[in-house]
């Protein structure tokens, strides 16, 4: 068997993926893992391509999160997506089986809190800023729908995580640079800090 171009072939399944072209992803990332086995993108790239095939609820979301998170630590990235993937046996719908745990224990999934289960402990502390505070350096929020990463960098902003903010939006927009909803935070960004300034300089 000839060997390919791993990395021409990951772009070509993730750009049929984005294209919503499902079916040929899914062959692309077949094919890279028939030449390399080891390969946990092009594992999950499968799973995904098939939740989304399914008509998945979430697939493509978790596909642009698993992406973004890849463009920070692609290893902690494969970790993360392939853990999320296989402890819900490729169904997103199952994460809210996880909220019928007691909330003590909700601290941590794997490498991280799910977004739901910080905004549970949110709404018991009534804290946002304190909550986040107490887990930021600790663990990594996994966020797996578009609706909840737009809440997520609302609550950064509100509460002065300007700086990661920021940086999420850089990241993202630097992929989806018409999306109207990161560029109304974006603009949200840029006028709380503009107020904050004024602030400061009287």
């Amino acid at each position: 068997m000839a060997i390919i171009s791993k990395y021409k072939v990951l772009k070509k399944a993730k750009d049929s993926f984005t294209k919503s072209n499902y079916k040929e992803a899914l062959e692309q990332f077949a094919l890279v893992l028939q030449n390399f086995p080891a390969s946990k993108e092009a594992q999950n790239g499968v799973i995904l391509s098939e939740m989304a095939m399914s008509g998945e609820s979430g697939a493509e979301a978790l596909f642009d999160y698993y992406e973004l998170l890849r463009e920070d630590d692609a290893e902690n990235a494969d970790i993360i997506i392939d853990e999320i993937l296989h402890n819900l046996d490729g169904a997103l719908d199952q994460i809210g089986t996880i909220l019928s745990e007691p909330i003590k224990e909700k601290l941590t999934y794997e490498d991280g809190i799910l977004y739901e289960d910080l905004k549970l402990l949110v709404e018991e502390r009534g804290d946002f800023k304190e909550v986040f505070e107490n887990i930021m350096f600790s663990t990594k929020v996994i966020i797996t729908q578009k609706d909840d990463f737009i809440d997520f960098l609302n609550n950064l902003i509100e509460h002065n995580f300007t700086d990661m903010a920021l940086g999420y939006l850089e990241n993202i927009l630097a992929k989806y640079p018409t999306d109207l909803e990161l560029i109304k935070l974006l603009q949200k960004l840029s006028i709380n800090e503009e107020i904050k300034g004024i602030s400061i300089e009287n």
